[in-house]
């Protein structure tokens, strides 16, 4: 943010991967100048969450930040993780439970958590989230309740806020959304789901995103060459 204005970061879900495709992702990734690597999934069928971590720690130097899906989806061979608290949801087990078993090995594997409040935002279907956790997301219209939950991360001592509308959305969190939440908290804002094309991530970057995230749209091997123009998108967005 100091640097650049905005980060650009890269998710990559090993269960949608092949060694091959994530190679090339990675080597896409590099040579476009991407700020980070989130990684995680909601249900890591694989058991290629070190493989993936590793891969891309070989290859790169930016850094490798874990996404999880749940308190067991972590790596000793990543740098942090983003310690989510789904404030948007009213499910203990994904307020507070999974992150109280994560906790001993977060501190034993030495990773550095980043204390963050995962907001979901309709996204115009229903995410594997929702399901996943059985809570509803905030109705993408409903900004004032987006603003009183970014403010209560603020409050509770949270680092960061991610702002989601879910993996495959029909549509992204709103500017007027982002906007109100960056005019009422000052906590630094991600956001992520349903942003397709470079145009769009610079547009959520002018309305007040400090990190854009994308995933799906990558997933596609056909669109790994849109790597570098979200980076160049986000990067000169101001």
């Amino acid at each position: 943010m100091k640097q650049r204005g905005a980060g650009y970061f890269v998710l990559v879900d090993p269960d949608k991967h092949t060694r091959d495709s994530l190679k090339q992702l990675i080597n896409s990734a590099r040579d476009a100048d991407v700020d980070a690597f989130l990684v995680g999934g909601s249900y890591l069928f694989s058991d290629m969450l070190d493989e993936a971590v590793r891969m891309i720690k070989d290859s790169v130097n930016t850094p490798v930040i874990l996404f999880p899906g749940s308190g067991s989806h972590l790596s000793r061979y990543a740098d942090g993780l983003l310690f989510l608290s789904l404030i948007s949801g009213r499910n203990p087990q994904f307020l507070i439970e999974e992150q109280v078993r994560a906790a001993p090995i977060i501190k034993r594997m030495g990773l550095e958590p980043v204390p963050t409040g995962y907001i979901m935002i309709g996204g115009g279907n229903e995410t594997t989230v929702e399901f996943v956790t059985g809570t509803r997301s905030i109705p993408a219209g409903k900004t004032d309740l987006a603003v009183a939950h970014a403010l209560a991360a603020e409050y509770l001592g949270m680092k960061l806020l991610y702002l989601e509308s879910g993996s495959g959305a029909s549509y992204s969190v709103s500017d007027e959304m982002i906007s109100a939440v960056k005019k009422y908290c000052g906590l630094p804002v991600i956001v992520g789901g349903g942003i397709t094309t470079p145009e769009t991530a610079a547009q959520k970057v002018k309305a007040g995103a400090d990190f854009i995230v994308t995933g799906n749209i990558l997933e596609n091997p056909n669109n790994i060459r849109l790597i570098k123009s979200f980076a160049q998108a986000v990067h000169s967005a101001f």
